[in-house]
């Protein structure tokens, strides 16, 4: 896709470093590893006849979900849409930690001491699980133990969470001496967290499933269609899985038999890679609020790399995304001395409307099908701990382990819920509404700038147009197939944001990430 510059252009690689330091070990020969469209390999999509189980998606909970699957005998088989870690988990900040925000008076209050016990047990044993993995398969991917630190200016709801935490058997305490690049009130403090090199550590277990003969893993291979059923058939472009099981470890569900679009929302938050001047902090810290901010440093190659997160926003909401990242980099040259921007990059999360992530069996009429989502931007212990959970489920029918009833996508839960669900759900309709309106009765024009985007009208079609650095035009409908929403331009990825429930496409229409699991089409752009 050519590039969509302007004057202004922002600083940093627009990348992370996890997919930036990994390039060798991707690409074209790796995608084609397992043969998934040539039917001529015993190992291609077409000739695999059929497996235990099927996963969909090769993040840190698909592949978590597919070694431990085979650790107890299962065959299996993972299609990603693009390639190994390439989606939210390469472009996390990749904290190993139970310290989720404020989340365990939260689950005390509203669930119970039993569900915030259970829920921070099943996050330690998650960091405990992949420094077990590094040292089995003799890798090197940066994981380093250190605390973590969440802090803000009022007291109260700090001290709350430690107590809360520490109920729950989590290393948490509350402190009043951090951190040490900005004035604040009040910390929790979690001991013996951890961070890492998450895509180094999953390519190291995707070569680990590629060489075991009952697993399979087809990169480049994107699911079109889910049918459950007794067996599972996973459809794609390049040929059909049936499986026994199957496995959704997507960041939303491809199939929703529990209503996930009414009860999970997305957010995009950005991070910049920045190298100092001076010292970076050891720890790594978490501002509480809505416009919260993620700090910790991660050592690599060149020395240590100061990662900054934060300005999270509804996708496809919230104005131009160029200006977040120039609002992140401010805060950070108040705080750090900062020398230069090496990355830039934005993720994407969905959120539960009670705050606990949804792992277990997909929904009625698909009691072969489990899925794992809406980790809340937490994804690398929920990611581990849904896989092993999961696996124990699938390879011990009817005896799986206590702990999935916490994370139940069948739950009920309308006191933690509800008035989340419905706010969530009142702007959803709202943004239909008003981005139909809006194209309407909006001037007919067709004049972009380099490297902008808008919605234009082609007499009653709204069509999506942008302009790359060339002055080359591309036009595609501007309706999500998803739910039939419109479109908004995101002004520093360069790409077509669904405002609803998240989908994103490129100018030319591809799909970049789901819901929607098909493109955009293209159009004759207005005024041709």
């Amino acid at each position: 896709m050519p590039a969509f510059t302007r004057d202004d252009d922002l600083p940093g690689e627009p990348t992370s470093p996890w997919l930036a330091t990994t390039r060798e070990e991707t690409g074209s020969d790796r995608v084609a590893s397992d043969d998934a469209g040539d039917p001529a390999s015993d190992r291609s999509l077409e000739s695999l006849r059929s497996v235990d189980v099927a996963v969909v998606g090769a993040g840190i909970t698909g592949l978590s979900t597919a070694i431990e699957l085979r650790d107890r005998g299962e065959t299996v088989a993972v299609l990603e849409r693009d390639r190994v870690a390439a989606g939210t988990t390469g472009r996390s900040t990749a904290k190993l930690t139970s310290q989720h925000g404020l989340i365990y008076d939260h689950l005390r209050r509203e669930f119970g001491p039993r569900t915030a016990a259970t829920y921070g047990r099943v996050q330690e044993n998650a960091i405990d699980a992949v420094e077990d993995r590094i040292e089995e398969l003799g890798i090197d991917p940066a994981f380093e133990r250190r605390p973590a630190y969440l802090y803000g200016d009022e007291a109260d709801p700090l001290e709350r969470e430690a107590e809360a935490a520490e109920a729950a058997g989590l290393p948490a305490s509350y402190v009043t001496s951090v951190p040490p690049f900005e004035r604040a009130r009040a910390a929790v403090r979690f001991d013996d967290q951890a961070a890492f090199h998450p895509r180094k550590y999953l390519l190291a277990v995707a070569d680990e499933l590629r060489a075991d003969e009952g697993a399979f893993l087809f990169e480049g291979t994107r699911v079109t269609d889910l049918e459950p059923g007794a067996p599972v058939r996973v459809r794609s472009p390049d040929g059909t899985v049936a499986a026994r099981r199957a496995v959704v470890a997507t960041g939303y569900p491809i199939l929703d038999r529990a209503g996930y679009f009414t009860r999970l929302h997305p957010k995009r938050s950005y991070v910049l890679g920045l190298r100092l001047e001076g010292r970076a902090p050891e720890g790594m810290y978490y501002r509480t609020g809505k416009n919260y901010r993620s700090v910790r440093t991660h050592r690599d190659e060149d020395g240590r790399l100061l990662l900054v997160g934060g300005e999270n926003h509804k996708t496809g909401q919230g104005g131009s995304t160029r200006e977040r990242y120039r609002r992140l980099l401010r805060w950070a040259r108040e705080r750090f001395p900062v020398a230069s921007v090496a990355y830039r990059w934005s993720a994407q999360d969905y959120v539960p409307a009670d705050r606990v992530p949804f792992v277990g069996r997909a929904g009625p009429g698909a009691t072969n099908v489990f899925v794992a989502t809406g980790f809340r931007g937490w994804g690398m212990t929920n990611g581990v701990a849904a896989g092993r959970l999961l696996a124990e489920r699938i390879a011990t029918p009817g005896e799986g382990p206590a702990e999935l009833e916490v994370f139940d996508p069948l739950r009920l839960t309308p006191k933690a819920s509800l008035g989340t669900a419905l706010t969530e759900n009142a702007d959803a309709v709202s943004e239909f509404a008003t981005d139909w309106l809006r194209t309407f009765f909006s001037p007919d024009r067709s004049v972009l700038e380099r490297g902008e985007g808008r919605v234009l009208r082609r007499g009653g079609e709204p069509i999506a147009c942008a302009r790359d650095a060339a002055g080359d035009r591309y036009a595609v409908s501007a309706i999500c197939p998803h739910t039939g929403c419109l479109v908004d331009w995101n002004d520093a990825e360069a790409t077509w944001d669904c405002p609803c429930h998240g989908s994103r496409f490129s100018p030319d229409g591809t799909l970049l990430e789901g819901p929607a699991t098909e493109g955009l089409p293209s159009r004759e752009p207005p005024g041709n």
